[in-house]
């Protein structure tokens, strides 16, 4: 399978074009030694796109109840696409072939034309990028078809877990999930005191699998049994995140930094209220973030 790796002497980053451009690792080289910011891929020739260390999200984020969505008078149809999902979830970018374009020693290019799932008709990049150890990803999505469609954008970082691993994001609202993952309410997050982040905070004992807003694009995440810390910097374009950790025995846990919520297409208000981007022909949507290790 081939891969592209980047290295900046401070960072190793290795990207998998046929496995929806995701990173098979993102490392920390330092005192000598290999740290993994994400949770590495351990077996990449026999990988599927959720083995690995980072996904992209695209044309949406997350799950779509009711087999797909109306949007201005029309209903558009979307099957499952994930063994076991009884939704699609998170679009196709993260399973589909992208091509390189543009590749250096520390950053690479990489695009996808996809004609769906569904009415999706989109040009897609990513740009990756390691400066000093931080790694830039840049994502962007154009619609190529004829009709205007709600767009959204992520990423899928899957993150070690340790015992004494802390999270600090702020959000002032939660959304709670029903039994199919999908949204049963909000809550005011200082109502969940295990699970307000505005503080650095351990992960919980119990299962979580939410999204959080509006964010405020920074998040930071502390290994002090590793002597580890990663900032996640993200900009205004991505307004929530969605914590996805299921509990201690799991050796990862997801911080998933997205511009819509879980749902987004069928919510009460429409998809533009809860975060997406209404595209018409030709229109854009972008992303970016940035991944900043070093120590506490």
């Amino acid at each position: 399978m081939r891969t592209i790796l980047l290295k900046d002497g401070a960072a190793e980053a290795l990207i998998v074009p046929a496995l929806g451009a995701g990173l098979a690792s993102y490392d920390f080289m330092s005192r000598g030694r290999r740290e993994p910011l994400f949770r590495p891929c351990r077996e990449l020739a026999r990988a599927q796109p959720f083995d690995l260390a980072n996904n992209l999200l695209v044309p949406w984020s997350n799950r779509i109840s009711g087999g797909g969505f109306h949007f201005r008078g029309r209903f558009h149809a979307l099957p499952p696409n994930l063994t076991g999902e009884p939704a699609p979830i998170h679009g196709n970018g993260f399973s589909s072939a992208w091509t390189p374009v543009e590749t250096s020693a520390v950053s690479a290019t990489l695009t996808l034309e996809s004609d769906g799932p569904g009415p999706y008709k989109y040009a897609a990049e990513v740009r990756y990028a390691l400066e000093a150890g931080a790694l830039s990803v840049r994502l962007r999505v154009a619609n190529r078809g004829e009709d205007a469609l709600p767009f959204g954008l992520g990423l899928h970082p899957w993150l070690p877990r340790t015992p004494r691993a802390t999270l600090r994001a702020r959000a002032t609202t939660v959304t709670l999930e029903d039994r199919f993952h999908l949204p049963a309410g909000q809550a005011p997050v200082a109502s969940l005191a295990d699970w307000d982040f505005s503080a650095p905070r351990r992960l919980p004992d119990t299962w979580i699998n939410n999204d959080f807003s509006p964010w405020d694009g920074y998040a930071d995440i502390v290994w002090t049994d590793r002597d580890l810390r990663l900032s996640i910097e993200a900009d205004e374009a991505v307004s929530a995140y969605i914590l996805y950790a299921p509990g201690p025995a799991a050796d990862h846990f997801c911080f998933e930094p997205v511009t819509h919520l879980v749902d987004a297409h069928n919510r009460p208000g429409g998809p533009e209220a809860n975060g997406m981007a209404i595209l018409e022909t030709g229109d854009e949507l972008a992303i970016a973030c940035r991944f900043v290790p070093g120590r506490p």
